[in-house]
This record gives structure tokens, C-alpha cells and sequence, in this order.
């Protein structure tokens, strides 16, 4: 799941006066203001001793000491980073030793836990790319309205590779805006050897994603401003261009979306699924759901909780929580990995941003303070690194194992100090899956605004905002507030919430395997404890690490217990769920 700051136009902003009267404070009580922070930003570019063309080799020798060069680097950290592709998502520290394989013991499934291997479904497949198999599924648009107009899913299926399969593993990488089809074409990358021969590997288009009857709201170049845009509403007339911007966006989405805008919320993307699992021929629904993937994995156990056959909900969504304790949960989240870098950071004796914690967290708040006021030049003249920008490239890496994260992330910051900031803006780029030539990989960047716009009531009042501002702040002092004023995201949304915060319980449901990770900066180790204790049968597996999400990212302990569970419907006994 994305930080909830790359949602929204207003992701940076502080607010109007006494939201820069709160900015202040905090500067001062770490120790600088405005002036001092432009002192200690002229100070450490002197000390750094190296220029842009010196910067950028080291990015590059460094880059190829973790193992991967420009595309393989775009590749992995898109794959952390949107959760589209979660290859990358390991967690702690790459040297430490595994901790050993848990021994299962089995549990006795329900009788109806296994699909009909030999069932053919109604899906018209048809072969698409390279041996893999693509078909399309007429579901309804309002589930209220059955027989009435309908929407298309795509869908792609990657065979199993042995000779006698269990049946179908439905999967999905997240988001929202996540391409299911791009996922499973990426398999091997993902799943297990052992998994894929036993599965076919089916992935999905939610409702209003990539190809599956698209939200769209306005052009790549458009969304460019929009997402790069002054995200510090400083005064009133900020504030009423945020506004502005925001009302222009969500009349996009209306012109171009219409009605499709009401019914992309996540409850449906569940009962969809459901019609997947009856299209696939399969009594139950065997399921991998990764970041928000796992949000709608558990709306179906709970409103499908019969049809449960072993779902895998690794980096969990907690349903129960409202999107301003959402948002409180990320910034949280966020803290935790960017103090993890900064510790690691000062520990180099190469560290760009100071000799300790405390002076390397003031040197990037002044950083992104400077940015703020004046954009650094990059080597697209027109596109210089704007202060949201520069949090989606300080971000990216947070996302993926330190070993592969932080230097690129120490390199990126050393390069913005000296006045470059060509390499945080390649950063966001992946962040926001933008390509060279200016166009967008898929829709995620509109699908995010309209799904969680329906999905649970936001903050909309300006007040309200910054009084929540205070309490971000204290969370996450440097993304607190891009987080609060996040908020401001479905102010204009022309369409009502549908959904509310709950709890899910799927009474009656086989077991079902939550995966947490401890050090997860987009869907916290808190909300994976939350679904698993809400859930009657819900079982947590912990790992003991950093990274978003943890099957099939680097622990042979968390493949293990996952693996066993999904080809043999047995877990671990109890005291024998965490993995470090």
C-alpha cells in the first residue's frame, strides 16, 4: 500500500498561519530556524567535497556494489514501492542469520477446502503473451442493480507448471491501483517454485484499474503539475490554489469516469472476486493478497466467510481503522524506517546528512525546507525537484531492504545537499510509476483518490486538519503534517463515501494466515496484530525485520510457513509464528 501522502495534491502542506506558527516550534526545538537551516544545508554541501559529475559516478559505483543498475533499480523499487510487483519487499538487516523453519503441525481443514482441479470454469481464455493466458469477466457496475449495467475485469493466468494442480491461487500486489495482470506475469518472481507448480497463478485488474474499465481523470501532463505542484499551503491563497487544484482533479474524474466513480470501493472489488472464484470453477478461494491487497482478501473472508479456502494476507490493512487513524498508523510506520536510515546513515563514516541522529534529521528537514522555497535543478529543465517530489524519492527506499534502499537513498540526499536534485527525482518517478518520455505506467495515480475516496470518510474541514497537524507532527515531525493535510485529498470528491471503518470477523471461515512485518513502513506491524485478533480464525506470522510485506522476499523461514500453508493447509504450532 502506498503512504497515504502520495494520495493527494496536498500531501506536503503545513497549513495556514498557525500551521507555520506549529513549524516554527518544532524547528526550534530541534534546535534551528529558517537561517540556520540554509547555514547547516551551505555548510554540508562544502563538506561533502564533491560536485554533480563526481556525485553521480559515486551513485553509480554505488549502485553497482548492491547488485543492480538503472533498470534492474527501477525494477525493484517499483515492485517495493507500489506493491505492484513485491519482489523487493524484504526486510532486516541482509546479514543476519535466518531463523529456523518453524515445524508444522497440521490442522484439519473444512471439506470443502479444495478447489476441483478439473473444473474449467466459464472464463474464455486465450493465450496472450508468451504462454500465458488472458480472459475477460462482465461483472456488475452496481451490485444493488444485479442485471443492470455491467463493467469488465481482466484477467491473466500463468498454468501451473506440474501435472497436478491443486487449483486456482488468485493474487493481487496491492495499491489500490495495483495491476493484478502485470503481478502474475511476473510469478516466478514472486511465488515460490513449489507454490507455482501445484497453482495456476490468476491475477486481476480491480474494478477501475489499468484494464479493467479504467478510472481516468486527467492528462499525463496535467497529472505531472498535479503531483509536483506547491504542496505547502502557507497562506490562504495557497490554501485556495490547493482548493482549486483538488475541485479541478475531481471534476477530471467525474467528466471522464461518471458513474464508474461511485462503485470502485473495495467491498466491491470483494464481491467481484467472488465472481472470479466462480468463473475459475473453484468452490473456494485460495488467495495471495499483499498491502491493500490484503484489505480486500479480508472483506471477502468476511463477506464470504463458506468460501474461504487459504487466503495469505501478507502486509496487513486493519478494516476497523478511520482514515485519520490510518494516516496516523503510516506516519508511525514511516518514522520508524526513516530513524532505522538515519541510524545507519551516521554510522558511515560517509554519511551526508551529519555525525548523528539528531543533526542528520535536522539537515533533512532543512533540506526539504530549502526545496520548498526553491526547487533544485534536475536535468530536465522543466521538471526541477519540487518539495513533494523530493519526499517520494526520500521515501522509494524506504520501502525496499536496507541493503538495497539506503545507499541509493544516502547517495540521492548527498546529491540534493550539493544542489542536484536529478537523482530524488528519478526516485519519485518510480514512486509514481512515471516513465522517461512523460506518460504512466497504468492509473494508479487517479484509481488511489477514487478508491479510498469511497471507502471511508475523510477530513474535509481545514480546521479539523490542522488541529490533527500537531498530533501528526509529534508521530513524524518531517511527514507528520504531508500526512494530515493529506486529508484534504476527498474534500471535492463528487461522490459520497459508501464504506464505513469496521471490524471483520469472518465467522466460520477456514484459517487464515496474516503476515506483519515489525519494521513496515506503509501497512504497520500494529494493523496485522488488529486483522488477525479481529478475525475468528485469523492467525499472525510475524517477521522480525524492514521492508513492506515479507513472502518470497528474502526469509526462508516466512516462505516456509506460507508455502506449507497454501500446498498442505497446515501452520505452525503455537510459539512458533515469528520469523527474524
Amino acid at each position: 500500500m502506498k503512504i497515504r501522502a502520495a494520495l493527494r495534491r496536498s500531501r506536503v502542506g503545513y497549513g495556514q498561519n498557525q500551521a507555520r506558527e506549529r513549524l516554527v516550534l518544532r524547528r526550534s526545538r530541534l534546535g534551528y530556524g529558517q537561517n540556520q537551516a540554509r547555514e547547516r544545508l551551505v555548510l554540508r554541501r562544502s563538506r561533502l567535497g564533491y560536485g554533480q559529475n563526481q556525485a553521480r559516478e559515486r551513485l553509480v559505483l554505488r549502485r553497482s556494489r548492491v547488485g543492480y543498475g538503472q533498470n534492474q533499480a527501477r525494477q525493484r523499487l517499483v515492485l517495493a514501492v507500489v506493491a505492484l510487483l513485491a519482489a523487493g519487499c524484504t526486510s532486516g538487516d541482509p546479514s543476519a542469520e535466518e531463523t529456523p523453519s518453524p515445524t508444522p503441525s497440521a490442522f484439519e481443514p473444512a471439506e470443502s477446502a479444495e478447489p476441483d482441479p478439473e473444473s474449467e470454469g466459464t472464463l474464455g481464455w486465450e493465450e496472450c503473451d508468451n504462454g500465458l493466458e488472458c480472459a475477460t469477466l462482465s461483472v456488475p457496475l452496481d451490485y444493488d442493480d444485479p442485471d443492470g449495467e455491467t463493467i469488465e475485469l481482466a484477467l491473466l493466468r500463468v498454468p501451473a507448471t506440474g501435472d497436478d494442480p491443486i487449483g486456482s491461487l488468485v493474487i493481487n500486489p496491492g495499491g489500490p491501483g495495483g495491476s493484478g495482470v502485470e503481478y502474475a506475469k511476473q510469478a516466478e518472481g514472486q511465488i515460490s517454485g513449489a507454490v507455482r507448480e501445484r497453482f495456476d497463478i490468476v491475477g486481476f485488474d480491480p474494478r477501475g484499474v489499468a484494464s479493467s474499465t479504467p478510472i481516468d481523470c486527467v492528462s499525463d501532463a496535467d497529472l505531472d503539475d498535479f503531483l509536483a505542484g506547491d504542496a505547502v499551503p502557507d497562506d490562504d491563497a495557497e490554501l485556495d490554489e490547493l482548493n482549486a487544484d483538488l475541485e479541478e482533479f475531481a471534476a477530471g474524474c467525474q467528466a471522464n469516469s461518471g458513474d464508474l466513480l461511485a462503485h470502485v470501493n473495495t467491498a466491491n472489488v470483494a464481491r467481484d472476486l467472488d465472481l472470479i472464484r466462480e468463473a475459475l470453477g473453484d468452490d473456494v478461494l485460495y488467495y495471495l493478497g499483499k498491502s491493500y491487497g490484503t484489505y480486500i482478501g479480508a472483506l471477502y473472508a468476511d463477506l464470504f466467510p463458506e468460501r474461504v479456502g487459504r487466503l495469505v494476507l501478507d502486509g496487513a490493512v486493519d478494516p476497523s481503522l478511520t482514515s485519520v487513524e490510518f494516516a496516523l498508523g503510516q506516519a508511525g510506520g514511516v518514522q520508524r524506517a526513516l530513524t532505522a536510515f538515519l541510524a545507519d546513515c551516521v554510522a558511515q563514516s560517509d554519511c551526508p546528512l551529519g555525525g548523528t541522529e539528531t543533526e542528520a534529521h535536522e539537515t533533512l528537514a532543512g533540506l526539504l525546507d530549502v526545496i520548498g522555497d526553491d526547487p533544485l535543478p534536475t536535468d530536465d529543465p522543466d521538471r526541477p525537484l519540487t518539495q513533494p517530489l523530493a519526499t517520494y524519492g526520500i521515501i522509494l527506499p524506504l520501502y525496499v531492504p536496507p541493503a538495497e534502499g539506503y545507499d541509493v537513498l544516502a547517495q540521492a540526499l548527498g546529491e540534493a545537499l550539493a544542489g542536484d536534485g536529478e537523482t530524488l527525482r528519478f526516485l519519485a518517478d518510480i514512486y509514481l510509476d512515471r516513465n522517461v518520455d512523460g506518460t504512466y505506467n497504468g492509473n494508479q495515480n487517479e484509481a488511489i483518490f477514487a478508491v479510498h475516496c469511497v471507502d471511508r470518510p475523510s477530513l474535509d474541514d481545514v480546521e479539523l486538519i490542522e488541529a490533527s497537524a500537531e498530533e501528526f507532527a509529534e508521530v513524524s515531525p518531517i511527514f507528520g503534517p504531508f500526512l494530515a493535510w493529506g486529508e484534504m485529498g476527498c474534500a471535492q470528491w463528487p461522490v459520497e463515501p459508501v464504506g464505513e471503518p469496521g471490524p471483520v470477523t469472518a465467522s466460520g471461515a477456514d484459517p487464515i494466515l496474516v503476515v506483519g512485518t515489525t519494521g513496515d513502513l506503509a501497512t504497520p506491524y500494529e494493523w496485522a496484530e488488529g486483522l488477525a485478533e479481529q478475525l475468528e480464525s485469523g492467525v499472525l506470522l510475524t517477521y522480525e525485520g524492514f521492508g513492506h510485506t515479507a513472502y518470497f522476499a528474502g526469509s526462508d523461514c516466512i516462505d516456509s510457513v506460507v508455502d506449507t500453508y497454501l500446498l498442505d493447509g497446515e501452520l505452525p504450532g503455537e510459539g512458533e509464528l515469528t520469523c527474524s
